[in-house]
């Protein structure tokens, strides 16, 4: 079965913490937004790792990245009125716009996410 990962559900995969293994057990099977893969590759940076070891270390990764067009913008872009309250980011809305197109469960470290599941009508898997 595919899914869709949030970058918060990699970074925990990635750091070792509290649901890694369960991404890294479905992360074959799973699609990414090219926005997220943008927010993990941003938080490593951010954090002090250079960027050739950033790469190295994203780069195995067997997940497909989903380029964002405009189609998924337009779905991510309208998910706002249903996600503000949550606090959920434009990154966010990208992960839940791709889950929504491909009829695919979204994966995420942010227990938020639960709170707007049925409004946006995706299924939202917390990894912890």
């Amino acid at each position: 079965m595919s899914i869709i990962l949030d970058a918060s559900a990699i970074i925990a995969m990635l750091r070792g913490e509290r649901g890694a293994a369960k991404v890294a057990s479905a992360i074959a099977e799973a699609r990414v937004s090219s926005v997220n893969y943008a927010e993990v590759v941003t938080h490593f940076v951010h954090a002090g790792m250079p960027e050739r070891q950033v790469d190295a270390m994203l780069g195995p990764l067997p997940m497909t990245i989903v380029p964002a067009d405009k189609a998924l913008a337009q779905i991510a872009g309208r998910l706002r009125a249903h996600t503000a309250e949550a606090g959920l980011s434009l990154g966010d809305r990208f992960c839940l716009a791709l889950a929504k197109r491909d009829g695919l469960p979204a994966w995420t470290s942010d227990q938020n996410w639960k709170k707007i599941a049925e409004a946006v009508d995706v299924k939202v898997i917390a990894i912890r």
